[in-house]
């Protein structure tokens, strides 16, 4: 980062404390906007969770730190209040993560990032823009750092404090920005839209071993394999205090389920380190004698949508495709991928219908509305 910059600013106040984190909120609820972000260990531990929230108001950067508090309740209100506002940069995962480990839900948002997306920005990431408004470099050194880690140095401390500190000014500036090109409705609409429980892919409800590309070619006795090595791999993460990718990567696991080695040389020779066959080498052999005789696995049906489903979906995005482009944003600044889904499904007929189907976006419904009935009337 700005390095001279930084000489200038006070350092941030560290909240490990209940008595701090009650003068802190007592503080934040005075506000009018905050600006907020987090700092989680996905890197180095099995269950990921959430080692630092940071805090901006327009005078003092605060980092709260959860590792040492207990009970955070107390910052609940201060997420969920409609009267502070709250600027995040790229909300999406902050936002699951705080769901997550505190229940925390969230209204009145500002998030940096889409609004810059909205306004059609080359460059979207938070230090592209700061580097553009305030001349501020961040340094990256610290993006994938163990924040779960303590004490935490204070490079780190300061890394962190920058994440928020520019927000409220940031904020400012593009909201000025979306006012006078005529986005700030929309903005507000996607914002409020975001402030929803995150909808994940439905990835995450088939088993691990589903979700692992590559196995696609494999018969249901080689899937069954495949599936003891993925519970294997679980509780050997578990146990390690580790994500799974760091004990054995989805690659090995498809050379081991083909390979189906029976002795640690074998484990050797299908691509393990020396270090994994000596630490859990005798734990996959295990899991590979149980796929042999485990019952097979069963895929998961996958139901082919409608021809005319699948040409609706078509027509939406060669339609949003064009549309963007003459605004100068991406393709789903303009139609979500959430809305192109149900669009396609239901094929409303009228608007009363096209409303309900986007819900939570009336600018979309006023400005492209007509366009796209009829362009799903001309499908019909």
């Amino acid at each position: 980062m700005n390095t001279m910059t930084a000489k200038r600013l006070p350092p941030p106040v560290w909240v490990s404390r209940p008595e701090a984190l009650t003068r802190l909120v007592d503080e934040l609820t005075r506000q009018p906007r905050i600006a907020v972000d987090t700092e989680s260990n996905s890197l180095y531990a099995y269950r990921e969770q959430v080692c630092l929230i940071q805090f901006s108001t327009a005078e003092t950067d605060y980092l709260v730190d959860p590792l040492a508090l207990a009970d955070l309740s107390p910052l609940g209100p201060i997420f969920s209040s409609p009267q502070i506002e709250k600027v995040f940069h790229a909300v999406e995962y902050d936002l699951i993560c705080l769901q997550r480990d505190f229940g925390f839900s969230l209204s009145n948002l500002f998030d940096t990032m889409q609004a810059a997306r909205i306004l059609g920005h080359a460059s979207v990431g938070l230090d592209s823009l700061l580097g553009a408004n305030f001349g501020v470099s961040l340094n990256k050194r610290w993006q994938r750092a163990d924040w779960g880690r303590r004490p935490l140095p204070e490079e780190m401390r300061d890394y962190a404090r920058y994440d928020t500190h520019y927000l409220l000014r940031l904020r400012d500036i593009l909201a000025d920005e979306l006012v006078e090109k005529g986005r700030w409705e929309l903005a507000q609409e996607d914002f409020n839209l975001s402030c929803q429980s995150p909808n994940g892919n439905g990835k995450a409800d088939c088993p691990a071993w589903e979700r692992i590309s590559g196995s696609q070619g494999f018969s249901l006795r080689e899937l069954t394999i495949l599936n003891e090595l993925c519970e294997a791999r679980e509780k050997i993460a578990e146990r390690l205090d580790r994500p799974v990718f760091k004990v054995i990567n989805d690659q090995a696991l498809l050379r081991l389920t083909t390979a189906q080695p029976r002795s640690e040389p074998d484990l050797g020779t299908a691509g393990l380190t020396s270090k994994q066959v000596r630490f859990f080498g005798a734990e996959l052999l295990a899991a590979i004698r149980r796929g042999d005789e485990a019952p097979l696995v069963k895929r998961t049906p996958n139901h082919r949508p409608s021809d005319a489903y699948l040409a609706r979906i078509d027509l939406l995005k060669s339609w949003r495709k064009r549309t963007a482009q003459k605004l100068g944003v991406e393709s789903d600044v303009v139609l979500p991928k959430r809305f192109i889904h149900e669009l396609a499904e239901k094929n409303p007929k009228d608007i009363r219908g096209l409303a309900e189907v986007m819900a939570g976006s009336p600018w979309r419904v006023e400005t492209y509305g007509g366009q796209i009935l009829k362009l799903l009337d001309g499908n019909s």
